[in-house]
């Protein structure tokens, strides 16, 4: 594939607001993960919640897409610059030739949640201030954000689990070569619900304590909430050595089971394979590789097995989850932007939360932060029912 340039990014999570904060959260080895306290929830886990969300305010003509999800988009739309970033390459190529694809797993269900506690006691109907396309319906977020940004061009929602916010920048990536658009906005987007919360909890895969990936007492996942962005563009005459491209995009379907990995990783090796492919690329040129890592003794275990199938036991790899949580659909792209984090920054995070290795699992798992240049990042996104998706990413000098 032809490397695309990564224009702009931006990150919110419970580890900060913007790219300044979450750098200086992952130098600091901080993590965001607090005992679940949100709404009605009486779970004994920990969640990554991002603060201020209920005090955010969406534009008064867009007033019908107000819902949780659609204010975490927005409390990132406002950071880095990157909504005045938007509106200058608008300026450039034109508002039809710029497209939103985002990726969402539960959208805005929360709206749909608290509407069923005021159902009309009589006929059952839900209250009629209820818009489902606007709040919960999944295309809700890239509507509203192509709305908000002002575009005309395609706009599409990916949500297939956990790999969905990675999968649009394969999306994003195809449209341009086609010569449909000539730039794109990509990202993620998932905030906190009952039903995620819930149903993790009775799948048994949440952790009573902060998830520790790789950890040889690992239990399960710490559930966050997050919204990233990133801004792709064709590659301009003229590059700056700190510029990020997006160099491959490797994605899979194992189809192995609706909710656990391939247990040797076929799938992801796959996926990975298929990255180092597109960006023709072998694999002792990647530097490091952020994990999908959710902490669940299956999930890193398989994880495990499918890098160093491909990439030995050499390779510097961890997972940034003991610091976030898991974002789910909003997982691949935060952990773009830190991945692009890590290259501007010459950052390999260590693992937060993670104090004694697995000496089963064989990856170059990292405790403590390592520093240097980086060339070259792989970003793993793996998903329920087998969705796969790996993303390389690299310095233009």
């Amino acid at each position: 594939m032809k490397p695309l340039l990564v224009k702009e990014f931006t990150a919110t999570s419970c580890i900060g607001r913007g790219l300044e904060q979450t750098l200086d959260s992952l130098i600091g080895r901080r993590s965001g993960l607090q005992a679940c306290e949100f709404e009605t929830v009486r779970l004994d886990t920990h969640i990554g919640e991002v603060s201020g969300i209920d005090s955010q305010r969406i534009p008064a003509d867009l007033k019908r897409f107000d819902c949780r999800n659609n204010r975490l988009a927005e409390l990132a739309l406002t950071q880095d610059g990157f909504l005045e970033s938007v509106e200058e390459w608008a300026g450039r190529c034109g508002r039809k030739r710029i497209g939103v694809f985002i990726g969402t797993s539960t959208s805005g269900i929360l709206e749909t949640e608290l509407a069923y506690r005021e159902l009309d006691p009589l006929t059952g109907a839900l209250p009629a201030s209820f818009d489902y396309a606007a709040t919960h319906n999944s295309f809700s977020v890239a509507d509203y954000l192509r709305r908000r940004l002002d575009l005309e061009g395609p706009a599409m929602t990916v949500s297939c689990a956990c790999a969905s916010s990675a999968k649009v920048f394969g999306s994003a990536r195809r449209m341009i070569e086609a010569g449909l658009i000539d730039a794109a906005v990509v990202g993620g987007v998932d905030s906190l619900c009952l039903t995620t919360l819930y149903g993790f909890h009775s799948l048994q895969l949440c952790s009573n304590a902060p998830c520790r990936p790789f950890d040889v007492a690992r239990d399960g996942i710490s559930i966050g909430e997050a919204a990233a962005f990133a801004l792709l563009t064709r590659i301009p005459g003229t590059l700056n050595g700190d510029d990020v491209l997006l160099l491959g995009v490797g994605e899979s379907s194992d189809a192995y089971h609706m909710s656990a990995p391939h247990p040797e990783g076929d799938g992801a090796r796959r996926a990975m394979l298929a990255a180092l492919s597109a960006a023709n690329l072998r694999p002792d040129a990647i530097d490091y590789i952020n994990l999908h890592g959710t902490g669940t003794p299956s999930n890193d275990r398989a994880e495990s097995q499918a890098v160093t199938s491909v990439f030995g036991t050499t390779t510097p790899c961890s997972s940034t989850k003991g610091a976030t949580g898991h974002t789910l659909g909003a997982a691949g792209a935060l952990e773009a932007v830190i991945s692009a984090l890590a290259l501007r920054n010459g950052l390999m995070p260590g693992g937060a939360q993670t104090a004694q290795l697995d000496p089963t699992l064989t990856a170059r798992y990292l405790l403590a932060n390592c520093h240097g240049r980086i060339a070259r990042v792989l970003s793993n996104s793996f998903g329920f029912g087998g969705a796969n998706c790996s993303l390389i990413l690299g310095r233009a000098g």
